[in-house]
C-alpha cells in the first residue's frame, strides 16, 4: 500500500532541499528522495568548492603581482592547503550527515535512493510507493554533457567532480570546453603550476555571453601562460600509458597528463517516469507556468526547468513553489534581471540579454562600451585592471535590457545593473545618478555616455 503525505521532493539539491525543508517547517508531512548527496552539486562539487579553489589561485596571483607595486615577493603554490579545506570545510570529505539531520530536525523524513513517478500523485523510492495529497516537486538536477567524440567514452577523463575531488595538480591538463566551469577550472590549476590547454569549439570563450568578455579572457589566459585554442574541434580522442591525446579537425594532435571535460550540463529527465503523467521523458526541460507548475500539483525547480543552471536560480524558483503549494499570494517567475557569474579573473558578471540576443527578439539596440583600466579606479589598481562594462538598451524604451560588468569585482559591480534591468530604470535616470568616486562602478556612466546604435 501507499504511503500517505502531503508532499514527495525528488531530489534534495539546493532547490528542493529549500522546498522540502520549509514546508516541513510549516507543518507539511514531507517525504525528500536524493540518490546521491543531500545539497546536490553545489556544495560538494560545484560553486562552494571551486570558489575555495578559486579565491587560493587567486591569492597567488595577487601576490605574483607585488613586483612593481609594492615591493618584492616569492611564491610558492602548495595544492595540499586547497585539497584539505574542500575536503574539510566545503565537503566533510563528501559526506552530507549534516545537510541530512538538518532536514529531519526541520521534521522532514529522508528516503535514499531514485524517486521515480507512478503515475499522478504517486512516487517510487526506496523500494517504497507515496501518494502526495497536495503534490509532488522535481528537483532532479542535471549531469555533465558529455559530447560524442569518438574515442571519449573509453578513456578516463575527469568531470568538474574529479577536478575538484583532486588531491595534487596534473602537469598538464587539457580542457575540453570553453565555457564558465571549464575556465575557472583551468585557471586555477595553471596558477598552480600545471600547464594547461582550453580547447572550444566555438569561436571564442564563455560562447553564450558577450563576445567582448571571451575576448578579454583569451588574453588574460594566454598572458598567463595557458594555450587558448577556439573554433577548435576534436575528432577522436586516445588515451595511451599517462597520455590523453585530443586530435583537432585540422590535424593537430594536443597531449596531455589529464583530461577535463567540460562541456556544458543538461538535465536528464528519461527516468523520472515523466510518461505515467503523460509528459515527455525525452523533453529536455520541464515546460512551467509562472508558479512553477509543470501539470496540475508537480512542480519543477531548478536545472530540470531549464531557465538556468544556477544554484541561485534553483533558490529562486523553490521559493515560488514554497508559496505555490502553500496556497500563498506571490508573483510568477521572472527571468528578465537573471544574473550569472563566470568567476575567472577577471570576472565576468552579466544579467539579463546580450546583445546578439536582444537583436534576435527584433529589438532595435544600442550598446554602450567602457574599458575598466581607462577608468580611474581601474588606472589606480594598475595590475590585474583588465575589464570592460558593455550595456545593452533597448532604444525604443529608454531602458537597459542587459549588461555585463568584467573585471575586478566584476559579479558585484553587476548588481546595481542587475536592478536597473529588473526595474526597468530608465536611462535617462541612470545617467543623472551620482557615481562614487574612484569605484569599478563608475565604469557604468562612461559606459552609458557612450550608448549608440
Amino acid at each position: 500500500m501507499a504511503e500517505q503525505v502531503d508532499v514527495v521532493v525528488i531530489g534534495m539539491g539546493p532547490g528542493g532541499e529549500h522546498v522540502a525543508g520549509r514546508l516541513a517547517e510549516a507543518g507539511l508531512s514531507v517525504v525528500g528522495v536524493e540518490a546521491e548527496l543531500v545539497g546536490g552539486e553545489c556544495p560538494y562539487w560545484g560553486c562552494v568548492p571551486s570558489k575555495m579553489m578559486i579565491r587560493a589561485g587567486n591569492l597567488l596571483a595577487e601576490a605574483r603581482r607585488v613586483p612593481g607595486m609594492a615591493g618584492t615577493a616569492h611564491v610558492c603554490a602548495d595544492w595540499a592547503p586547497v585539497a584539505d579545506r574542500v575536503r574539510d570545510e566545503a565537503t566533510d570529505d563528501w559526506n552530507d550527515q549534516a545537510a541530512a539531520d538538518r532536514f529531519t530536525g526541520k521534521g522532514g523524513r529522508l528516503v535514499r535512493g531514485r524517486g521515480r513517478l507512478a503515475g499522478h500523485g504517486r512516487v517510487e523510492a526506496g523500494g517504497e510507493v507515496f501518494e502526495a495529497r497536495r503534490g509532488i516537486v522535481l528537483a532532479t538536477g542535471s549531469r555533465p554533457q558529455i559530447p560524442p567524440v569518438p574515442g571519449l567514452d573509453a578513456v578516463p577523463y575527469w568531470t568538474n567532480r574529479d577536478a575538484i575531488a583532486a588531491k595534487e595538480p596534473p602537469g598538464t591538463l587539457l580542457v575540453l570546453g570553453g565555457g564558465a566551469i571549464g575556465l575557472e577550472l583551468a585557471q586555477v590549476y595553471a596558477r598552480f603550476g600545471t600547464h594547461v590547454t582550453v580547447v572550444e569549439a566555438l569561436d571564442g570563450l564563455i560562447p553564450a555571453e558577450e563576445p567582448e568578455a571571451g575576448e578579454l579572457l583569451t588574453g588574460v589566459l594566454r598572458g598567463e601562460g595557458l594555450t587558448v585554442r577556439t573554433g577548435a574541434r576534436v575528432t577522436r580522442v586516445r588515451h595511451s600509458g599517462d597520455a590523453f591525446t585530443l586530435v583537432l579537425e585540422d590535424g593537430a594532435e594536443l597531449t596531455g597528463d589529464q583530461l577535463l571535460v567540460a562541456t556544458g550540463r543538461r538535465a536528464d529527465l528519461s527516468d523520472l517516469g515523466l510518461d505515467t503523467v503523460g509528459l515527455d521523458p525525452a523533453a529536455r526541460a520541464l515546460r512551467t507556468d509562472g508558479q512553477m507548475l509543470v501539470a496540475p500539483a508537480l512542480w519543477g525547480v531548478g536545472d530540470v526547468t531549464g531557465h538556468g543552471m544556477f544554484t541561485h536560480v534553483a533558490m529562486y524558483e523553490a521559493q515560488i513553489v514554497v508559496r505555490s503549494v502553500l496556497g500563498e499570494p506571490g508573483p510568477d517567475a521572472d527571468y528578465r534581471a537573471l544574473p550569472r557569474v563566470t568567476f575567472t579573473d577577471p570576472e565576468v558578471g552579466a544579467v539579463g540579454l546580450t546583445e546578439r540576443q536582444a537583436r534576435e527578439k527584433g529589438l532595435r539596440v544600442r550598446t554602450g562600451t567602457a574599458r575598466v583600466p581607462d577608468s580611474a579606479r581601474g588606472w589606480i589598481h594598475k595590475a590585474g585592471n583588465e575589464g570592460l562594462v558593455k550595456l545593452v538598451e533597448d532604444a525604443d524604451r529608454g531602458v537597459l535590457v542587459g549588461a555585463t560588468t568584467a573585471g575586478p569585482m566584476g559579479g558585484e559591480t553587476m548588481y546595481g545593473l542587475a536592478v536597473a534591468v529588473q526595474a526597468a530604470v530608465p536611462v535617462e535616470a541612470l545617467r543623472h545618478m551620482i557615481y562614487a568616486y574612484p569605484t569599478f562602478h563608475r565604469g557604468i556612466e562612461d559606459a552609458l555616455r557612450d550608448l549608440r546604435g
